[in-house]
């Protein structure tokens, strides 16, 4: 497995946590869980944009891994 394709598969699977927190955020009428949740689906999203900058990076530093 290719550090790109290991890339994508972290950057879905960190996706899926970041709608994970959004849903748990929905559906909560907890005030305080309701700002974990939002806090740590930002946090998520940050990351998200993070991974797939390297990803471009990596895609454009070595063409044959797209």
């Amino acid at each position: 497995m290719t550090v790109a394709t290991q890339l994508t598969s972290a950057i879905a699977s960190v996706q899926s946590a970041a709608s994970s927190m959004k849903t748990f955020s929905l559906e909560t009428d907890d005030k305080k869980a309701k700002q974990t949740f939002e806090k740590l689906a930002t946090t998520l999203d940050n990351a998200v944009e993070t991974l797939q900058e390297r990803q471009q990076y990596i895609e454009n530093q070595e063409p044959q891994y797209k």
